[in-house]
């Protein structure tokens, strides 16, 4: 075992960035990132444009017009969310086709659009409380419990605990 060392060079890159490069290294040497303050001044400089000037903007990076309707407030806040995307990447692979799959179901009418929180048609659930089980039996267009046909189990949760639940938590079924 090596004794320990008590001399202050030993030290010399403590609380600076490490010499190490896969450790910190120099940090100007990485691609940079824009800074929170280069995007907070992004922002702030479009509350200094005029309506024109946003409209102008926004053609030029989402290449459409500007809905007319729309208000100023909202095309700062639009043009705000862009200057964010554009910094962080924006949304996920992942999460795009998980909005693309709740569009495509929303359009069709289902009940539910979340396909990871619905169990099968045909799905027993059975959920004990206070000493009592209850059974709901999942169907093609909705549950049911105890004769009657629900559009939610979050409805279903509420009328057995008297009390506002998250019905696919209640029951287990959530991811």
């Amino acid at each position: 075992m090596k004794p320990a060392i008590h001399d202050a060079t030993a030290r010399q890159y403590a609380g600076g960035p490490s010499p190490v490069p896969s450790r910190g290294g120099n940090r100007n040497d990485r691609a940079r990132r824009p800074g929170l303050s280069d995007i907070e001044a992004g922002i702030a400089s479009l509350l200094d444009r005029s309506t024109h000037d946003l409209r102008h903007l926004w053609r030029e990076w989402r290449r459409t017009e500007a809905p007319r309707g729309l208000s100023r407030d909202l095309l700062i806040r639009a043009l705000a969310y862009d200057l964010q995307e554009r910094a962080d990447g924006g949304p996920s692979a992942a999460l795009r086709r998980s909005l693309q799959t709740l569009v495509r179901a929303s359009e069709r009418g289902a009940l539910s659009v979340d396909p990871g929180h619905v169990p099968r048609a045909g799905t027993t659930l059975l959920r004990a409380w206070r000493g009592r089980t209850h059974t709901v039996l999942v169907q093609k267009d909705g549950f049911e419990y105890e004769g009657q046909r629900y559009r939610s189990l979050t409805v279903i949760a509420e009328r057995i605990t008297g009390a506002h639940w998250s019905g696919p938590r209640f029951f287990g079924v959530n991811k």
